[in-house]
């Protein structure tokens, strides 16, 4: 197994800003029916548990918010742990999506980009790599994901037009963190330090002003323009998405999500309640709880990872 991923990783491109990009489009997810909780958490571990072999605590939160009349967010977790001989392979997949409100089918499209980018992964790499008799996949990691959010567009397309969707999914597998981006939602690592680093890059109109210096950090967080989109899937032909491959970190936690929550809630404040809490799922369910406090003007999305290291 470890040479099939040696393979597979060697396959890896990179541009020369350190990851390569693909083209596609913007905005949010899978509802919830009405009579599910709002909050769905998974993996009560403590984090300072020691595990053998090497695992990911994950814990997952979710809720309408309080001024929303509907959910248009999704949200997709995979976790597995391969043990046999001198092989230990963990292995994680997640993803978050925010379907753009006010167009038709936006409640939907979340749903149907996070299915279709979900079920390209596993039949592509996961179904090969954990088979009786594994085998490389014949693309690489980047080259997957950026099919996996080609497959994505398609299906908003075909079974939701007029809709569009964010998409955040972040890949682990090895040694190794894959990261496809389009639109607001995020990914980010916590580091144990207490510093927090966001890893995409918004695709928002007011961001790409912030970035040209046509306004301030502070003036991007209040501007009327903030949710506009100018890269969704679904929307626009052609669109492109971000795709990034980097050594995982040696230890922190990775944490995606929506824009209603790391709209409402600070980094400092993200921060102190994921240090605080006692698992991943205790975290996902106070910043959850912490973002409806705040007001919560929008669908609550959050999947934190704690690494192994």
């Amino acid at each position: 197994m470890s040479g099939i991923l040696q393979k597979l990783f060697g396959k890896r491109k990179t541009s020369s800003e350190g990851g390569s990009r693909i083209s596609q489009d913007r905005e949010k997810t899978l509802p919830l029916p009405a009579n599910q909780p709002s909050v769905i958490v998974e993996s009560s571990m403590p984090v300072g548990t020691h595990l053998e072999p090497p695992q990911f605590i994950v814990g997952c939160g979710q809720s309408i918010g309080r001024v929303r009349d509907h959910n248009e967010d999704a949200l997709f977790t995979l976790t597995t742990t391969l043990v046999g001989d001198s092989t230990k392979i963990p292995f994680g997949f997640y993803i978050v999506a925010d379907g753009m409100g006010g167009h038709i089918h936006g409640e939907i499209a979340s749903g149907v980009a996070t299915r279709a980018m979900a079920s390209h992964v596993i039949r592509n790499l996961y179904t090969p790599l954990f088979s009786v008799f594994p085998q490389s996949p014949e693309r690489s990691l980047q080259e997957i994901m950026q099919e996996g959010i080609q497959a994505a567009h398609r299906a908003i397309k075909s079974q939701a037009p007029g809709g569009g969707t964010t998409l955040t999914a972040l890949l682990i597998l090895g040694d190794q963190l894959t990261i496809a981006h389009v639109g607001d939602s995020r990914a980010y690592i916590v580091h144990p330090n207490g510093r927090i680093e966001v890893l995409t890059r918004d695709h928002s109109l007011v961001k790409r002003l912030e970035e040209l210096g046509q306004i301030t950090a502070e003036e991007a967080a209040v501007h009327p323009q903030r949710n506009v989109l100018y890269r969704a899937l679904g929307q626009g032909e052609p669109f492109e998405a971000e795709i990034s491959t980097s050594p995982i970190p040696s230890s922190g936690d990775l944490f995606l999500c929506s824009d209603g929550l790391w709209g409402v809630l600070s980094e400092s404040e993200m921060y102190q309640i994921i240090s605080e809490a006692k698992s991943p799922a205790e975290a996902s369910q106070k910043l959850v709880a912490a973002a409806n406090a705040a007001g919560g003007p929008d669908n609550i999305t959050a999947i934190l990872v704690h690494l192994p290291g």
